[in-house]
């Protein structure tokens, strides 16, 4: 209460009451054993080069009836280490070499390890500060105020274990990548987590982070969850219930990107923290100084991708419910108005795409309509790379009809083409190629001394 709000504590024996005992010597720890917190406190000096060891057992007996607690520790600790050891193996490929091993491990055991519970009653909390607006009284401002809907209290991956526990939408579906190696249940549960009731805005925004949930991240789900389905099609497995219930929750989604993410209309996205650059030219969370907008090069190449995953999870559940043959359309359309909308017709001073330097960038969007590149070099101008699908020969074989839906698209509107790569062009084994870049832009190189 003193640190967080100025107040008088309420009781001398506060929740961070152990900390201030160890570390200043304060009289803040309950002499009689009561409390909500406990903590183990052993005092080991251990020399240069040696070890010390400290074994404890957690346990629902009576300590008092365990004759030898320990007693068999050395033996369960070996048996433990050994199961360890062999699931280890188990996953390694055999070309990874003994150090390569030593990393990977470490790395899956961190992403296991950052598994923890996260507890949040936005409603509640709400209710707390008189902020609820649908309550009387009602104080305004406060943060995540429409965010009233969430009640969070599940194990959640965690950016980091040593903070407080926190997610962060866009980073959760990224861990579910290495998860799925380790946990596939849980990477798939984690899919289901953000798209849940409990999490999903019923406008269908994906929460954020809890300092403000608002806030606009990139659309990674369905990346996320196709390449789960993918995994687990090559074991011979596929959870259609599980492909299914997140496609229809990622429609959601991805129907309020296009209604409030696209002021204009134009397939040109916009969003406050979309990763990558931490830092920019100006705060993507806030408005813009000089008024207008910010075009951004990543939000509209994020928007591109999650286009292109909703296609390739659509023709999936296609395999088993032709209801899905009208969202395989309507992506690929989607798609293409996006990859127009990022390189116009024309060679134009306002657009993303710049010719010269060879590179996308952001565009400053003014309130009289005129719109400038600003030139940083960043990692933002390389996110249109990442929209690049690859279409199987056979798929288009399968489906003659959509094959020839699309092919009349692009016949009342080949100018799309121009500046991207064709997908009626068949290239290598037959396949066809998705993407916002082409040939062109690939060979293109940077102008020397702007970076």
């Amino acid at each position: 209460m003193p640190r967080v709000f100025g107040q008088p504590a309420r009781t001398p024996f506060p929740k961070d009451g152990i900390g201030d005992h160890l570390l200043r010597g304060a009289a803040t720890v309950n002499p009689d054993g009561a409390g909500t917190k406990a903590a183990a406190h052993v005092s080991l000096s251990v020399p240069g080069g040696g070890q010390a060891v400290v074994q404890v057992r957690l346990t629902r007996e009576d300590p008092a009836g365990v004759a030898e607690p320990f007693a068999e520790a050395d033996e369960l600790f070996a048996r433990r280490r050994a199961e360890a050891d062999e699931f280890y193996e188990m996953i390694t490929p055999p070309s990874v070499g003994e150090d390569a091993k030593a990393v990977m491990r470490q790395a899956l055991a961190g992403m296991l390890w950052s598994k923890q519970c996260y507890y949040f009653d936005v409603d509640q909390w709400l209710r707390e500060r008189r902020a609820h607006p649908l309550r009387a009284p009602v104080r305004r401002g406060s943060r995540n105020e429409s965010w009233f809907h969430m009640f969070n209290h599940d194990v959640v991956s965690m950016p980091d274990k040593w903070e407080y526990p926190w997610y962060a939408a866009w980073d959760l579906a990224f861990h579910c990548i290495p998860l799925a190696m380790v946990d596939p249940e849980f990477a798939k549960d984690q899919i289901d987590l953000m798209l849940s009731q409990d999490y999903l805005h019923p406008t269908g925004q994906m929460p954020a982070y809890e300092w403000n949930f608002g806030d606009v991240n990139p659309p990674v789900h369905a990346f996320a969850a196709l390449f789960l389905q993918n995994l687990e099609a090559d074991l011979g497995e596929v959870d259609i219930s599980f492909l299914q219930k997140s496609f229809a929750r990622l429609l959601l989604n991805f129907t309020w990107w296009v209604n409030r993410k696209d002021p204009s209309g134009h397939n040109v996205f916009e969003g406050g923290f979309l990763g990558l650059d931490n830092i920019g030219v100006f705060d993507r969370s806030a408005a813009l100084p000089t008024g207008g907008r910010l075009e951004q090069a990543d939000g509209t190449a994020w928007m591109a991708m999650f286009s292109q995953n909703m296609l390739e999870m659509a023709l999936t559940l296609l395999e088993d419910d032709d209801t899905y043959e009208g969202f395989v359309l309507k992506f690929v359309e989607r798609f293409f108005w996006i990859a127009a909308a990022v390189d116009p017709i024309g060679d134009n001073p306002d657009e993303m795409w710049d010719a010269e330097d060879g590179f996308f960038y952001d565009v400053l969007r003014l309130p009289d309509g005129s719109g400038t590149r600003i030139k940083v070099r960043s990692l933002v101008g390389l996110l249109p790379i990442c929209a690049a699908t690859v279409i199987e020969p056979e798929i288009i074989e399968r489906y003659p009809q959509i094959a020839g839906q699309v092919a009349a698209f692009l016949q009342r509107n080949q100018d799309l083409l121009v500046n991207i790569a064709d997908p009626l062009v068949p290239g290598v084994h037959g396949r066809r190629l998705l993407s916002l870049v082409n040939e062109d832009k690939s060979n293109a190189r940077p102008a020397r001394g702007r970076g």
